[in-house]
C-alpha cells in the first residue's frame, strides 16, 4: 500500500501555510512526500515545521546540503542529452532530497537523544527554481509506464518495496527519458555503487546532525501519530531520500557532459 498524503492541491489553508514556507526554505516550487505523508498524520507536520523551520531560515540547512552532496561517490556517466524541464525537474528534486535528508536526519537523531553540537557555515538557499509539472499518480499512467517507474524503484532495494521514489514518478511525463534512465543510470547501479554512495550520503548526514540539531527549533509536544511517522521517516532518511541522492547527482553529471 502506497503511503497516505496531502498533495498540495489538496492542502488545507494551514496545511498549505507551512507548505508554502518550506518551499521557501527549501527553494523548490513543491513539497517532497516525506512531508506530504506527514501532512496525512494529526499533528505530525506541525511537529516537524516547528523543528526544520529555524535551521531552513537561517541557511544552516543549506550549508549542510552543499557538505553532503560533496561526500556522495559518483561514477563517471555517460553524456546524455536532456530536455530543458527535465534538468531543470532533476535539479529540483537534488535540492529537495539534499536539504530534506539533512534537516530531517537532524530532527530523527534528535528524536533519538542525540545532543546539539557545533553548527556548521550557513549557506543561501538559492534562487527558487521553476515549478515542475503536476505529480502524475502512479496507479493513472500505463501500464507500460508504471512498469517503468517500478523496475527503476526496485533497483533500490528498499526495505519497503511499496514506496516509490518520486523523482521516477515524475520522470513519466517524458515517457523516451524514463526508458533510457536503466541504460543511462548503470554505472551508479553496477557494482554496488548505488549502495556505496546511499550509505555515504547517509554518512554525511549524521556527521552534520549534532551540528543542525544546534539550529533546529523547540520540539512540540509529541502527536499520538508520531509513533506510527518515526519508522517511516527511518526509512526515508536511511534508505529513500539518500538512495535518490546519488541517482540525482549522477544525472545532473550526465546531463553536464558526464565526468
Amino acid at each position: 500500500m502506497s503511503l497516505p498524503e496531502i498533495r498540495e492541491a489538496e492542502a488545507s489553508p494551514e496545511v498549505a501555510t507551512v507548505y508554502a514556507g518550506l518551499r521557501a526554505g527549501v527553494g523548490v516550487a513543491q513539497v517532497n512526500l516525506i512531508w506530504r505523508h506527514a501532512a496525512a498524520l494529526p499533528g505530525v507536520l506541525d511537529w516537524l515545521w516547528s523543528q526544520v523551520r529555524p535551521a531552513l531560515e537561517s541557511g544552516a540547512a543549506a550549508g549542510a546540503r552543499d557538505r553532503i552532496a560533496a561526500h556522495v561517490p559518483l561514477p563517471a556517466m555517460p553524456r546524455a542529452d536532456a530536455p530543458p524541464d527535465v534538468a531543470a525537474l532533476v535539479e529540483t528534486y537534488n535540492r529537495g532530497n539534499l536539504t530534506n535528508l539533512a534537516v530531517l536526519t537532524a530532527v530523527r537523531l534528535r528524536a533519538a537523544g542525540v545532543v546539539p553540537g557545533v553548527a556548521g557555515a550557513a549557506a543561501e538557499v538559492g534562487t527558487m527554481l521553476p515549478e515542475p509539472p503536476p505529480l502524475p499518480r502512479l496507479a493513472e499512467l500505463p501500464a507500460p509506464l508504471a512498469d517503468a517507474v517500478r523496475s527503476l524503484a526496485a533497483r533500490h532495494g528498499l526495505s519497503d518495496a511499496s514506496v516509490v521514489p518520486s523523482l521516477y514518478l515524475h520522470l513519466a511525463q517524458w515517457p523516451v527519458v524514463l526508458g533510457a534512465l536503466p541504460a543511462l543510470l548503470a554505472p551508479l547501479f553496477a557494482g554496488g555503487g548505488l549502495v556505496t554512495a546511499r550509505d555515504a550520503a547517509v554518512a554525511a548526514a549524521e556527521a552534520e546532525a549534532p551540528g543542525l540539531i544546534a539550529a533546529l527549533g523547540a520540539a512540540p509536544p509529541a502527536p499520538e501519530a508520531l509513533a506510527v511517522f518515526l519508522p517511516t521517516l527511518a526509512l526515508f532518511t536511511r534508505e529513500v531520500i539518500p538512495g535518490m541522492v546519488p541517482v540525482g547527482l549522477a544525472l545532473r553529471r550526465a546531463f553536464a557532459g558526464g565526468r
